[in-house]
Protein backbone atom coordinates (compact mmCIF):
# COMPACT_ATOMS: atom_id res chain seq x y z
CA UNK A 1 0.00 0.00 0.00
CA UNK A 2 3.05 2.28 0.63
CA UNK A 3 3.88 2.10 -2.44
CA UNK A 4 0.53 2.62 -3.81
CA UNK A 5 0.67 5.96 -2.23
CA UNK A 6 3.85 6.63 -4.28
CA UNK A 7 2.74 5.38 -7.15
CA UNK A 8 -0.65 7.90 -6.50
CA UNK A 9 2.43 10.42 -5.88
CA UNK A 10 3.95 10.00 -9.55
CA UNK A 11 0.94 10.65 -11.41
CA UNK A 12 0.03 13.77 -9.30
CA UNK A 13 3.29 15.15 -10.00
CA UNK A 14 3.22 14.07 -13.72
CA UNK A 15 -0.44 14.89 -14.53
CA UNK A 16 0.20 18.53 -12.77
CA UNK A 17 3.22 18.58 -14.63
CA UNK A 18 1.49 17.93 -18.18
CA UNK A 19 -1.84 21.01 -16.55
CA UNK A 20 1.33 23.25 -16.66
CA UNK A 21 2.69 22.77 -19.97
CA UNK A 22 -1.06 22.95 -21.65
CA UNK A 23 -1.60 26.39 -19.22
CA UNK A 24 1.08 27.66 -20.96
CA UNK A 25 0.03 26.82 -24.78
CA UNK A 26 -2.73 28.02 -23.90
CA UNK A 27 -1.52 31.05 -22.17
CA UNK A 28 0.65 31.82 -25.23
CA UNK A 29 -2.19 31.64 -27.72
CA UNK A 30 -1.54 34.82 -29.78
CA UNK A 31 2.36 35.07 -28.29
CA UNK A 32 3.86 35.81 -32.03
CA UNK A 33 5.93 33.21 -32.83
CA UNK A 34 5.14 30.50 -30.43
CA UNK A 35 5.50 27.12 -30.85
CA UNK A 36 3.29 25.02 -28.44
CA UNK A 37 4.78 22.29 -26.66
CA UNK A 38 3.45 19.11 -25.51
CA UNK A 39 5.00 16.59 -22.27
CA UNK A 40 6.51 12.90 -22.82
CA UNK A 41 5.34 10.86 -20.24
CA UNK A 42 6.86 7.11 -19.93
CA UNK A 43 6.02 4.76 -16.98
CA UNK A 44 9.01 4.34 -14.63
CA UNK A 45 11.51 1.37 -13.82
CA UNK A 46 9.65 -2.15 -12.64
CA UNK A 47 10.55 -4.51 -9.68
CA UNK A 48 10.32 -7.93 -10.24
CA UNK A 49 8.95 -10.34 -7.28
CA UNK A 50 8.22 -14.31 -7.09
CA UNK A 51 4.56 -15.06 -7.73
CA UNK A 52 2.50 -18.28 -6.80
CA UNK A 53 3.54 -21.08 -8.85
CA UNK A 54 7.06 -19.81 -9.43
CA UNK A 55 5.82 -16.90 -11.95
CA UNK A 56 7.24 -13.64 -11.35
CA UNK A 57 5.28 -10.32 -11.59
CA UNK A 58 7.19 -6.89 -12.69
CA UNK A 59 5.22 -4.29 -10.88
CA UNK A 60 5.52 -0.96 -11.80
CA UNK A 61 6.74 2.47 -9.73
CA UNK A 62 4.49 4.94 -11.51
CA UNK A 63 4.46 7.56 -14.11
CA UNK A 64 7.98 9.34 -15.06
CA UNK A 65 7.78 12.47 -17.40
CA UNK A 66 10.64 13.21 -20.01
CA UNK A 67 11.64 16.57 -21.77
CA UNK A 68 8.73 18.79 -23.84
CA UNK A 69 8.74 18.28 -27.43
CA UNK A 70 8.00 21.60 -29.33
CA UNK A 71 5.70 21.24 -32.72
CA UNK A 72 7.21 23.97 -35.00
CA UNK A 73 4.50 23.40 -37.56
CA UNK A 74 4.33 27.18 -39.04
CA UNK A 75 1.89 29.22 -37.60
CA UNK A 76 -0.46 31.58 -40.19
CA UNK A 77 0.87 34.72 -40.98
CA UNK A 78 -1.04 37.60 -39.97
CA UNK A 79 -1.38 41.13 -41.79
CA UNK A 80 0.02 44.03 -39.22
CA UNK A 81 0.71 46.90 -42.27
CA UNK A 82 3.78 47.40 -40.33
CA UNK A 83 6.98 47.01 -42.99
CA UNK A 84 9.17 46.25 -40.39
CA UNK A 85 6.98 43.04 -38.76
CA UNK A 86 8.96 39.97 -40.43
CA UNK A 87 7.75 36.95 -41.73
CA UNK A 88 9.36 33.65 -42.95
CA UNK A 89 6.95 31.15 -45.55
CA UNK A 90 9.46 27.91 -44.55
CA UNK A 91 11.43 26.73 -42.02
CA UNK A 92 14.09 29.58 -41.57
CA UNK A 93 14.42 31.19 -38.36
CA UNK A 94 15.84 34.74 -37.96
CA UNK A 95 19.16 35.26 -36.16
CA UNK A 96 19.50 37.30 -33.08
CA UNK A 97 22.64 38.50 -30.94
CA UNK A 98 22.11 39.62 -27.66
CA UNK A 99 24.21 42.26 -25.73
CA UNK A 100 25.98 39.72 -24.40
CA UNK A 101 26.95 38.34 -27.37
CA UNK A 102 24.97 35.01 -27.66
CA UNK A 103 22.93 33.81 -30.78
CA UNK A 104 19.26 33.45 -30.73
CA UNK A 105 17.12 32.49 -33.14
CA UNK A 106 13.29 33.11 -33.64
CA UNK A 107 10.13 33.30 -35.72
CA UNK A 108 8.36 36.32 -34.34
CA UNK A 109 9.81 39.36 -36.73
CA UNK A 110 8.87 42.31 -34.32
CA UNK A 111 11.79 43.99 -36.09
CA UNK A 112 12.53 48.12 -36.38
CA UNK A 113 14.79 50.42 -36.76
CA UNK A 114 16.57 51.70 -33.75
CA UNK A 115 17.36 55.73 -33.21
CA UNK A 116 21.44 54.62 -34.10
CA UNK A 117 20.01 53.21 -37.29
CA UNK A 118 20.61 49.34 -36.66
CA UNK A 119 17.92 46.81 -37.19
CA UNK A 120 16.77 45.42 -33.75
CA UNK A 121 14.50 43.05 -32.02
CA UNK A 122 11.71 45.24 -30.22
CA UNK A 123 11.33 43.01 -27.33
CA UNK A 124 14.75 43.04 -26.38
CA UNK A 125 16.45 45.11 -28.71
CA UNK A 126 18.91 42.42 -29.65
CA UNK A 127 20.36 42.96 -33.31
CA UNK A 128 19.47 40.96 -35.73
CA UNK A 129 21.86 39.44 -38.08
CA UNK A 130 22.31 40.05 -42.03
CA UNK A 131 24.79 38.86 -44.57
CA UNK A 132 26.63 40.58 -46.87
CA UNK A 133 26.99 40.14 -50.55
CA UNK A 134 30.55 37.70 -49.79
CA UNK A 135 28.37 35.73 -47.46
CA UNK A 136 29.87 37.15 -43.87
CA UNK A 137 27.51 37.80 -40.99
CA UNK A 138 26.97 41.80 -40.77
CA UNK A 139 24.28 44.19 -38.88
CA UNK A 140 21.77 45.58 -40.49
CA UNK A 141 21.65 49.24 -40.31
CA UNK A 142 21.15 52.71 -42.21
CA UNK A 143 24.50 54.03 -42.27
CA UNK A 144 25.67 55.60 -45.72
CA UNK A 145 21.57 55.32 -46.92
CA UNK A 146 20.60 58.51 -45.32
CA UNK A 147 21.23 60.34 -49.46
CA UNK A 148 22.06 58.72 -52.98
CA UNK A 149 24.05 60.95 -55.55
CA UNK A 150 22.63 62.27 -58.79
CA UNK A 151 23.38 60.23 -61.93
CA UNK A 152 24.53 61.65 -64.56
CA UNK A 153 22.48 61.20 -68.14
CA UNK A 154 23.91 58.71 -70.61
CA UNK A 155 20.61 58.37 -72.52
CA UNK A 156 17.51 60.25 -73.47
CA UNK A 157 14.57 58.04 -75.70
CA UNK A 158 12.13 60.14 -78.18
CA UNK A 159 8.95 59.17 -78.87
CA UNK A 160 6.31 60.94 -81.40
CA UNK A 161 5.62 61.74 -85.10
CA UNK A 162 8.15 64.07 -86.94
CA UNK A 163 5.80 65.49 -89.86
CA UNK A 164 7.28 65.11 -93.09
CA UNK A 165 5.54 68.35 -94.56
CA UNK A 166 7.30 70.21 -91.98
CA UNK A 167 9.86 72.20 -92.56
CA UNK A 168 11.54 72.56 -89.23
CA UNK A 169 10.45 71.37 -85.66
CA UNK A 170 11.98 71.83 -82.14
CA UNK A 171 11.59 69.94 -79.16
CA UNK A 172 12.14 72.26 -76.07
CA UNK A 173 12.30 70.90 -72.28
CA UNK A 174 14.90 67.80 -72.76
CA UNK A 175 16.24 67.64 -68.80
CA UNK A 176 19.33 66.07 -68.64
CA UNK A 177 21.59 65.51 -65.32
CA UNK A 178 25.53 66.00 -65.02
CA UNK A 179 27.55 64.33 -63.23
CA UNK A 180 26.57 65.96 -59.99
CA UNK A 181 23.28 65.40 -60.36
CA UNK A 182 22.38 69.15 -61.81
CA UNK A 183 19.72 69.75 -64.49
CA UNK A 184 19.89 70.97 -67.57
CA UNK A 185 17.52 71.87 -69.69
CA UNK A 186 18.56 71.60 -73.93
CA UNK A 187 16.48 71.63 -77.11
CA UNK A 188 16.54 69.95 -79.98
CA UNK A 189 16.58 72.06 -83.24
CA UNK A 190 15.27 70.27 -86.45
CA UNK A 191 16.02 71.09 -90.02
CA UNK A 192 14.35 69.28 -92.90
CA UNK A 193 17.02 69.44 -95.32
CA UNK A 194 16.52 66.97 -97.76
CA UNK A 195 12.22 65.62 -97.69
CA UNK A 196 12.99 63.46 -100.56
CA UNK A 197 15.15 61.29 -99.10
CA UNK A 198 13.83 62.41 -95.68
CA UNK A 199 17.09 63.38 -94.29
CA UNK A 200 17.04 65.96 -90.83
CA UNK A 201 19.84 68.11 -89.81
CA UNK A 202 19.97 67.93 -85.66
CA UNK A 203 21.08 70.84 -84.14
CA UNK A 204 21.47 70.14 -80.21
CA UNK A 205 21.30 73.72 -78.07
CA UNK A 206 22.26 74.65 -74.71
CA UNK A 207 20.79 77.77 -74.09
CA UNK A 208 21.82 79.38 -77.44
CA UNK A 209 24.72 77.38 -77.41
CA UNK A 210 25.34 73.72 -79.58
CA UNK A 211 26.78 71.47 -77.95
CA UNK A 212 25.99 68.59 -80.24
CA UNK A 213 24.79 67.80 -84.05
CA UNK A 214 23.92 65.48 -86.40
CA UNK A 215 21.57 63.76 -89.24
CA UNK A 216 18.44 61.99 -88.91
CA UNK A 217 17.51 59.68 -91.83
CA UNK A 218 14.24 58.18 -92.35
CA UNK A 219 12.79 54.83 -94.64
CA UNK A 220 9.80 54.65 -95.38
CA UNK A 221 8.33 56.72 -92.45
CA UNK A 222 11.14 55.07 -89.77
CA UNK A 223 14.39 55.91 -88.62
CA UNK A 224 17.21 54.17 -90.44
CA UNK A 225 19.68 52.15 -87.96
CA UNK A 226 22.86 53.91 -89.03
CA UNK A 227 21.00 57.35 -87.66
CA UNK A 228 18.30 56.45 -84.83
CA UNK A 229 20.84 57.20 -82.45
CA UNK A 230 23.16 60.27 -82.16
CA UNK A 231 25.76 60.50 -79.86
CA UNK A 232 28.16 63.28 -78.44
CA UNK A 233 30.33 64.45 -76.43
CA UNK A 234 28.35 66.43 -73.93
CA UNK A 235 29.99 69.11 -71.65
CA UNK A 236 27.94 71.68 -68.96
CA UNK A 237 29.76 74.61 -67.61
CA UNK A 238 32.14 73.86 -64.85
CA UNK A 239 31.71 70.16 -65.43
CA UNK A 240 33.48 66.90 -67.16
CA UNK A 241 32.50 65.92 -70.42
CA UNK A 242 30.45 63.08 -70.59
CA UNK A 243 29.26 60.88 -73.32
CA UNK A 244 25.36 61.49 -74.48
CA UNK A 245 23.31 59.38 -76.83
CA UNK A 246 19.49 60.62 -77.94
CA UNK A 247 17.55 57.44 -79.09
CA UNK A 248 15.66 58.01 -81.68
CA UNK A 249 15.19 54.13 -82.51
CA UNK A 250 11.72 52.93 -80.97
CA UNK A 251 8.79 54.64 -81.36
CA UNK A 252 9.29 57.48 -83.45
CA UNK A 253 8.15 58.01 -87.05
CA UNK A 254 7.96 60.93 -90.03
CA UNK A 255 4.90 60.96 -91.67
CA UNK A 256 2.74 63.68 -93.16
CA UNK A 257 0.61 65.10 -90.75
CA UNK A 258 0.00 69.00 -91.83
CA UNK A 259 1.47 71.15 -88.95
CA UNK A 260 1.81 68.76 -86.17
CA UNK A 261 4.54 66.74 -84.82
CA UNK A 262 4.59 64.90 -81.81
CA UNK A 263 7.79 64.12 -81.25
CA UNK A 264 8.95 64.45 -77.76
CA UNK A 265 11.59 63.31 -75.17
CA UNK A 266 10.05 60.62 -73.38
CA UNK A 267 12.77 58.83 -70.92
CA UNK A 268 16.06 59.79 -69.91
CA UNK A 269 18.49 57.53 -67.21
CA UNK A 270 19.44 60.19 -65.12
CA UNK A 271 18.90 61.25 -61.72
CA UNK A 272 19.45 63.92 -59.16
CA UNK A 273 20.30 63.27 -55.73
CA UNK A 274 17.90 62.04 -53.47
CA UNK A 275 16.74 61.75 -49.86
CA UNK A 276 15.93 58.44 -48.31
CA UNK A 277 11.98 58.43 -48.38
CA UNK A 278 11.30 54.29 -47.62
CA UNK A 279 12.91 51.30 -46.36
CA UNK A 280 11.54 47.45 -46.89
CA UNK A 281 12.96 44.04 -47.32
CA UNK A 282 11.94 41.99 -50.43
CA UNK A 283 11.28 38.36 -50.69
CA UNK A 284 14.78 37.27 -50.80
CA UNK A 285 15.16 38.91 -46.94
CA UNK A 286 17.54 41.98 -49.27
CA UNK A 287 17.49 45.68 -47.35
CA UNK A 288 15.74 47.58 -49.85
CA UNK A 289 16.48 51.71 -49.68
CA UNK A 290 14.03 54.24 -52.08
CA UNK A 291 15.12 58.16 -52.56
CA UNK A 292 12.70 60.90 -53.34
CA UNK A 293 14.15 60.80 -56.87
CA UNK A 294 12.85 57.44 -57.75
CA UNK A 295 16.05 54.98 -57.17
CA UNK A 296 16.86 52.07 -55.02
CA UNK A 297 19.69 50.65 -53.52
CA UNK A 298 19.47 47.08 -52.32
CA UNK A 299 21.49 46.34 -48.97
CA UNK A 300 22.49 43.61 -46.90
CA UNK A 301 20.19 40.26 -46.65
CA UNK A 302 18.70 38.60 -43.75
CA UNK A 303 20.77 35.95 -42.36
CA UNK A 304 18.04 32.92 -41.68
CA UNK A 305 18.80 29.67 -39.70
CA UNK A 306 17.30 26.15 -39.69
CA UNK A 307 17.90 22.70 -37.58
CA UNK A 308 17.96 19.21 -38.96
CA UNK A 309 16.13 17.80 -35.45
CA UNK A 310 13.91 19.13 -32.94
CA UNK A 311 16.71 17.94 -30.38
CA UNK A 312 18.65 21.23 -31.33
CA UNK A 313 16.18 23.37 -29.63
CA UNK A 314 16.35 24.84 -26.52
CA UNK A 315 13.33 27.47 -25.82
CA UNK A 316 14.59 30.25 -24.41
CA UNK A 317 11.75 32.54 -23.58
CA UNK A 318 10.81 36.00 -25.19
CA UNK A 319 9.83 34.31 -28.40
CA UNK A 320 13.12 32.86 -28.75
CA UNK A 321 15.41 30.00 -28.95
CA UNK A 322 19.15 28.53 -28.89
CA UNK A 323 20.76 25.53 -29.55
CA UNK A 324 21.14 22.57 -27.93
CA UNK A 325 23.03 19.02 -27.13
CA UNK A 326 25.76 20.42 -29.39
CA UNK A 327 23.81 19.91 -32.34
CA UNK A 328 24.82 22.88 -34.81
CA UNK A 329 22.12 24.70 -37.18
CA UNK A 330 22.48 25.79 -40.55
CA UNK A 331 22.65 29.20 -42.00
CA UNK A 332 21.62 30.79 -45.43
CA UNK A 333 19.32 33.17 -47.14
CA UNK A 334 15.93 33.20 -47.90
CA UNK A 335 15.14 31.63 -51.30
CA UNK A 336 17.67 29.14 -50.94
CA UNK A 337 16.82 25.90 -50.51
CA UNK A 338 14.12 24.89 -46.88
CA UNK A 339 14.44 28.58 -45.69
CA UNK A 340 11.64 30.39 -47.41
CA UNK A 341 10.40 33.46 -48.47
CA UNK A 342 10.50 36.65 -45.76
CA UNK A 343 7.15 38.32 -45.75
CA UNK A 344 6.68 41.64 -44.98
CA UNK A 345 4.44 43.85 -42.73
CA UNK A 346 2.97 39.87 -41.33
CA UNK A 347 3.49 38.46 -38.23
CA UNK A 348 3.43 34.47 -37.66
CA UNK A 349 1.07 34.04 -35.06
CA UNK A 350 1.29 31.24 -32.60
CA UNK A 351 0.77 27.31 -33.76
CA UNK A 352 -1.52 26.70 -30.95
CA UNK A 353 -4.33 24.51 -31.45
CA UNK A 354 -6.50 25.48 -28.69
CA UNK A 355 -9.38 22.40 -29.16
CA UNK A 356 -6.68 20.21 -28.75
CA UNK A 357 -5.36 21.76 -25.84
CA UNK A 358 -8.94 21.40 -24.11
CA UNK A 359 -8.88 18.33 -25.00
CA UNK A 360 -5.59 17.30 -23.36
CA UNK A 361 -7.19 19.34 -20.73
CA UNK A 362 -9.71 16.95 -20.05
CA UNK A 363 -7.31 14.20 -20.11
CA UNK A 364 -4.76 15.62 -17.43
CA UNK A 365 -7.83 16.41 -15.31
CA UNK A 366 -9.45 12.47 -15.15
CA UNK A 367 -5.56 11.48 -15.17
CA UNK A 368 -5.51 13.43 -11.98
CA UNK A 369 -7.92 12.64 -10.33
CA UNK A 370 -7.72 8.90 -10.65
CA UNK A 371 -4.38 9.51 -9.25
CA UNK A 372 -5.59 10.84 -6.16
CA UNK A 373 -8.77 8.07 -6.04
CA UNK A 374 -5.54 5.90 -5.80
CA UNK A 375 -3.92 8.10 -3.26
CA UNK A 376 -7.54 8.04 -1.03
CA UNK A 377 -8.07 4.35 -1.50
CA UNK A 378 -4.70 3.43 -0.48
CA UNK A 379 -4.80 5.58 3.17
CA UNK A 380 -8.27 3.91 3.34
CA UNK A 381 -7.00 0.49 3.20
CA UNK A 382 -3.68 1.82 5.52
CA UNK A 383 -6.77 3.44 8.16
CA UNK A 384 -8.64 -0.29 8.23
CA UNK A 385 -5.21 -2.32 8.89
CA UNK A 386 -4.61 0.09 11.59
CA UNK A 387 -7.89 -0.45 12.92
CA UNK A 388 -7.40 -4.11 12.36
CA UNK A 389 -4.38 -3.97 14.52
CA UNK A 390 -5.96 -2.27 17.56
CA UNK A 391 -9.01 -4.87 18.52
Amino acid sequence: MLDSIHVGMTGLLGYAKGLRVIANNTANLNTPGYKAATLQFSDLFYAASQGAGGSSAHLGYGLATGGTQLDFRQGDLRQTGNDFDLGVDGEGLFVLRTADGATRYTRAGQFEFNQDGLFVNRIDGSTVVGVDASGQPVDLKLDGLHTVPGKPTTSARFTGNLSSTLTEHTVNSVKVYDAIGEQHILSLKLTNSDPATGTWDLAVLDGTTSVGSGQLVFADGKPTAATAKLSFSYQPAGREARQLTLDFSSDVTSFASGNLSTLAMTAQDGLAPGDLSKVSFDATGTLVASYSNGDTVKGARLLLARFRTPDAVRPEGANQFAQANGLAWETGVAGQGAFGAVRTGVLEISNVDLSREFSDLVVMQRGYQASSQVLSTANDMLQELFRMKSK
